[in-house]
């Protein structure tokens, strides 16, 4: 179970990676690879740090979920409710699309 939830959140990351900007993208394409486990791990968890004190003028909640994104490369416990969350995310934000258009 845990190769295949981990395929899917890298299919996740590799969908991610595809709608940011180009320096974006190669700084996640990093992030990502195994021997950024010692800079993404203390990453990750300054990013929920930040997002728990996003009343703070330059914090923000978005920092949460980023977290949560980077340590799901790591911790197989998150990688399930992660995978979930990103795909009924991917397919609220969708219908919300669709629904503006009409």
């Amino acid at each position: 179970m845990p190769a295949k939830s981990r395929a899917r959140l890298n299919r996740q990351f590799d969908r991610i990676q595809r709608r940011i900007p180009n320096f974006a993208a190669r700084a996640l394409d990093w992030l990502r690879q195994p021997r950024a486990r010692l800079v993404r791990i203390p990453l990750g968890l300054l990013l929920i740090l930040g997002g728990v004190f996003s009343f703070l003028p330059v914090l923000g909640i978005w920092m949460l979920p980023l977290g949560l994104l980077l340590l799901a490369l790591d911790l197989v416990f998150l990688q399930g409710p992660i995978n979930s969350a990103l795909v009924l995310g991917s397919r609220k934000w969708t219908l919300w699309r669709r629904s503006r258009r009409q």
